[in-house]
């Protein structure tokens, strides 16, 4: 299993996902996964990726944190404007994510630190993306 990892900067981590959710509600949902280790939830930003009719999860900065966490897990409360949502998950296989991260970064590359992690990590292998199988309401 790959583990490439572009740690966001400080601000990114630490303003990055607040200040999105307040410019861009319309694409910045939050995620919360339970802990792997502790079980405790853990809360990050991300956009939500529509592509040919399904929902997916992409980490831009690789194996991060949340994406071990939803590995291990496998579901997790998403909230948006609308409200929020107890989804469950499936990783998208390394060989099929091309496409879709094609498609995230026509969507999401104009965010600086999104086109960033993809230069910095261009290989498919290194942004685990989760297919959202199946959603039911908090």
């Amino acid at each position: 299993m790959n583990r490439s990892y572009l740690r966001p900067s400080w601000p990114a981590r630490v303003i990055g996902g607040r200040m999105a959710r307040l410019f861009q509600p319309a694409v910045v949902h939050t995620l919360t996964v339970p802990g792997r280790v502790t079980g405790r939830p853990r809360s990050i930003a991300v956009a939500v990726l529509e592509h040919a009719g399904e929902q997916y999860l992409v980490s831009a900065y690789g194996d991060s944190e949340w994406s071990r966490n939803m590995r291990a897990a496998g579901h997790a409360r998403l909230r948006d404007r609308s409200g929020t949502r107890l989804i469950e998950t499936a990783e998208v296989p390394p060989e099929e994510r091309s496409p879709l991260l094609t498609e995230y970064l026509r969507k999401y590359g104009r965010f600086p630190t999104v086109q960033r992690s993809f230069d910095t990590l261009p290989d498919s292998a290194d942004h685990p993306t989760f297919r959202i199988v199946s959603q039911r309401p908090a």
